[in-house]
């Protein structure tokens, strides 16, 4: 069936799925992605689908609710996920991708498809014709007017903090060791940092000393009210001496490390690319000075020379307080046209971003078809963060990982039973739903 065209402003992650599904059932697509004609404070190519913080896209594990999610789109044909799988790195039962070859692949399917055209400007309006609205967290001065001036004053800013990436050729392999936490099977794709009490101590002594990125200009002014997942972890590490021991650098778990009972903290490293030239410091988003980045993080077990190939930073990130601005389909309460997806329409989180692209598609196609939007059921995991970004009560939304929060408690024997029974409803639903979301 012949399709009418449709806008796509925004070439992430949400972007490029809502694009591709759409290219797939049939609908010529414009798709509108400003860099490299102008880049983000984060971003560093023009690849479409650029991830700029982790190379992780948290558990694949179906028993977690983020593997639930992950196994929901792969059911709906995510494309984002086929690449994924296809450019994957060891990281245990996480699913982490070697992230050049990933946003490379799909570049590549996307300017391939005879059905999408892609235009490199920056968008400074808001588009007239049906369109899907994906700028990321990082949109322009002059789009974010545009935005604001559509949604009201229910658009919020929030800043963000990613983790630095060190070169595995400058790392003392003598000083780590490799593990995982429980000595589970897949132990072998971690390195890790071991820390005696006074050697944490030091450490973090002298992470409270580091002097901090300071913004200018426009984010000078603006609150920081950080995502807790994201949280830097000087951050975390003012709360309390042993925060940090508690959190990000806690040694639960391990056995066969050098210290043995000595053994207070560690620092865990987790490979960037396939072949395992780089590794991404877990948990260490940061705003340090680059400068202190070096003196401070080289105080780390075996990253005494460690080489930065890329230094933690933070950046704005923007979003609108979604439930507040669009419907139960992601359309906009002012421009029923207009679909939001995407960070920038609430989620947190690479998969959870990628999952509002998805069914942003799937609510254009079905309008473009004239039928009701497939509203996927709230016992779903896509259903569950659907209705969080659209129907959440809190003002302004606090954007959120898919989690079992979000969706009906099950019933089961115990915390693990009742996990499984939220699963194994979700999967029942997601099926009964599936059956409908394509019907002509």
């Amino acid at each position: 069936m012949k399709h009418s065209g449709v806008t796509v402003v925004g070439g992430g992650l949400a972007g490029t799925e809502a694009a591709l599904l759409l290219a797939r059932n049939g609908v010529d697509v414009t798709l509108v992605e400003m860099r490299p004609e102008r880049m983000t404070p984060a971003h560093a190519t023009g690849d479409l689908a650029e991830l700029v913080c982790s190379n992780s896209l948290r558990s694949d594990d179906t028993s977690t609710a983020a593997g639930l999610l992950k196994e929901e789109m792969r059911r709906l044909g995510s494309a984002v996920l086929a690449a994924a799988d296809g450019n994957r790195v060891p990281a245990g039962t996480a699913l982490a991708v070697d992230r050049t070859a990933f946003s490379r692949a799909l570049t590549r399917a996307v300017e391939q498809n005879p059905h999408i055209r892609v235009e490199r400007r920056e968008v400074t309006q808001i588009p007239g014709e049906i369109s899907i609205f994906a700028p990321g967290p990082l949109v322009s001065d002059a789009l974010a007017a545009a935005v604001a001036e559509l949604a009201g004053p229910e658009r919020f800013f929030f800043f963000d903090a990613i983790a630095p990436i060190v070169s595995a050729d400058s790392l003392d392999m003598e000083r780590l060791f490799r593990g995982s936490r429980y000595g589970s099977e897949e132990g072998g794709d971690y390195l890790n940092a071991p820390m005696d009490r006074e050697t944490y101590e030091r450490f973090v002594k002298e992470l409270l000393a580091a002097e901090q990125f300071v913004p200018h200009g426009f984010e000078a002014g603006q609150p920081l009210p950080l995502f807790p997942g994201c949280q830097p972890i000087e951050a975390i590490a003012i709360t309390g001496l042993q925060s940090l021991a508690h959190g990000p650098m806690r040694p639960t778990g391990f056995a066969g490390n050098p210290l043995g009972e000595r053994l207070h903290a560690l620092v865990q490293l987790r490979a960037e690319n396939e072949t395992g030239t780089s590794f991404n410091l877990v948990g260490f988003q940061t705003r340090l000075k680059q400068g202190e980045q070096k003196r401070v993080f080289r105080m780390i077990p075996g990253l005494e020379r460690a080489e930065f190939l890329r230094f933690g930073s933070l950046h704005r990130n923007s979003y609108i307080d979604s439930p507040r601005v669009l419907s139960k389909d992601l359309s906009f309460r002012r421009r029923p046209d207009l679909f939001a997806a995407g960070q920038f329409a609430g989620a947190e989180g690479y998969v959870e971003s990628t999952a509002l692209g998805l069914l942003a598609g799937l609510f254009v196609l079905a309008r473009l078809e004239g039928r009701e939007p497939p509203i996927p059921p709230d016992t779903t995991a896509l259903g569950a963060l659907l209705r969080y970004v659209t129907t959440c009560p809190t003002s302004p939304l606090e954007p959120s990982n898919i989690h079992f929060g979000l969706l009906p408690p099950g019933r089961g024997s115990g915390r693990l039973g009742k996990r499984q029974a939220v699963v194994n409803r979700a999967r029942d639903a997601f099926s009964g739903w599936l059956a409908g979301v394509f019907r002509k």
